[in-house]
């Protein structure tokens, strides 16, 4: 079991290989929600060259996930710890509980969509969907996962590994028979749709809900790996990982889009893709979908876990899963029974979740490779409440950026927020410790 006394993982528990992160993120986005994102990239009005370039940048993003993996190499902490250097200890606590929010609820989503898919698996075998199924089916999905909590790390990868060998190899096999079901005519004679006001925020949709959500668990996994193995293994590993089944399954969302527009809309897509196959293949599908989401509830549940352990609340572990296990439920049982529009939740959650995400990786970024890289983490920054309370610094450039981007969203309707978010918070965490740093230096060297 993983060492539950310490900030810091000693380097006789950091025996991870750079491959453990391959499988753990290629596991964990093999969820077949990623067709809807191909189906969703299409209603920005996009041609097809245009929504395959979303599908290859967008899951590119999972750089920013390897990159900020070198953070908890190098320390051998989670990623939420690690923050308190840049917003201090109880500063931190601001960012760590919208990241909590943010893995707590895209857990609720993803037990929304394995619920949906349990329901299409019953109907499959002809049982109609109601409220009591609805019930079963969420208590069967919402259980499997909170059993994941008591996985150490060991176990963790070995599942991953195991889940991506069989479940993307029957994912694999699903996408091969729903590619044919694409209309080509269709597809090619869409004309190309605005830069600015189309392709970018398609694009911007794509990265909040792939690579910009994981950020926050980067060192959550990467903290078991050696000191000694390289970064470029390490960032690599994690960025092409996560990138060959979001490219094959959002692309492939892409071409059914021409076949099935509706699915965009619907409110049990799950159901809707697997009515596409042949009858004797719906059973493998709805199948190879629980297996794709699953591994991906497992880190989630994992790494909201480690986020409410920064808020340094004293709580036995069966009172935090007792939490979250009431959180998976609720919200799904909200989003299923009473509001039954999936989807729009689901936008709306992610809209509101890429902001102050924008604004913590750039600034987790800009604290790791300015001055953590070459400094290391002071464990005093991590560790004592007292020594770095808070660092205006971060706080402020944390708030700055949010504050500019809602305020773009809403009043200026650009698709510019996040990028302008990530590169405010960023650039004035930059000037407002990094240069008052290096000047302090300079100054107590001359």
């Amino acid at each position: 079991m993983e060492n539950k006394e310490k900030i810091f993982l000693t380097d006789e528990e950091k025996t991870g290989k750079p491959r453990d992160l391959f499988f753990i993120w290629f596991a964990a986005n093999m969820g077949i929600l990623g067709i809807v994102y191909g189906a969703l990239i299409i209603g920005y009005g996009l041609s097809f060259m245009q929504s395959i370039l979303v599908a290859i940048l967008g899951p590119l993003s999972f750089a920013l996930v390897g990159y900020a993996s070198l953070a908890g190499r190098d320390s051998g902490a989670v990623t939420f710890m690690l923050s308190r250097a840049a917003y201090g200890f109880k500063g931190n606590h601001i960012p760590a509980l919208i990241g909590w929010v943010g893995q707590i609820g895209w857990l609720s989503v993803n037990v929304s969509t394995g619920t949906l898919t349990l329901l299409a698996l019953f109907s499959a075998f002809g049982i109609s969907t109601n409220t009591l199924l609805i019930l079963i089916s969420l208590a069967i999905f919402a259980g499997l996962v909170i059993t994941s909590s008591f996985f150490s790390q060991e176990t963790l990868v070995s599942i991953q590994t195991f889940f991506t060998y069989v479940f993307g190899g029957l994912t694999l096999l699903v996408l091969s028979m729903l590619i044919p079901k694409t209309d080509w005519n269709a597809l090619f004679s869409m004309s190309s749709g605005p830069w600015l006001t189309g392709f970018l925020p398609a694009l911007a949709f794509v990265i909040v809900g792939t690579g910009l959500t994981w950020t926050n668990a980067s060192a959550d996994y990467s903290r078991f790996q050696k000191r000694s193995n390289k970064s470029s293994a390490i960032i690599g590993n994690v960025t092409i990982g996560a990138f060959i089944p979001l490219f094959l399954i959002i692309g492939t969302g892409i071409l059914l889009a021409t076949s099935a527009p509706e699915l965009s809309s619907a409110e049990n897509p799950i159901l809707l893709i697997s009515e596409m196959l042949p009858e004797w293949m719906t059973v493998i599908y709805l199948f190879a979908a629980l297996g794709g989401l699953t591994p991906m509830c497992f880190i989630g549940l994992k790494s909201s876990r480690l986020i409410m352990g920064t808020f340094n609340i004293r709580m036995k572990d069966s009172t935090a899963i007792t939490i979250h296990a009431i959180i998976i439920i609720l919200i799904p049982l909200y989003v299923l029974v009473v509001s039954r529009d999936f989807l729009g939740y689901f936008e709306a959650f992610l809209g509101l979740l890429g902001i102050g995400l924008a604004a913590w990786v750039s600034i987790f970024l800009v604290d790791y490779i300015f001055l953590r890289r070459k400094q290391g983490y002071d464990p005093r920054l991590l560790e004592d409440a007292k020594y770095n309370k808070i660092n205006i610094g971060g706080v402020v450039s944390w708030f700055t950026g949010v504050i500019i981007g809602l305020l773009l969203t809403t009043l200026a309707s650009t698709s510019f927020d996040l990028l302008i978010t990530f590169f405010v918070s960023g650039g004035l965490y930059y000037i407002t410790n990094v240069l008052r740093k290096t000047d302090k230096s300079q100054e107590e060297i001359s």
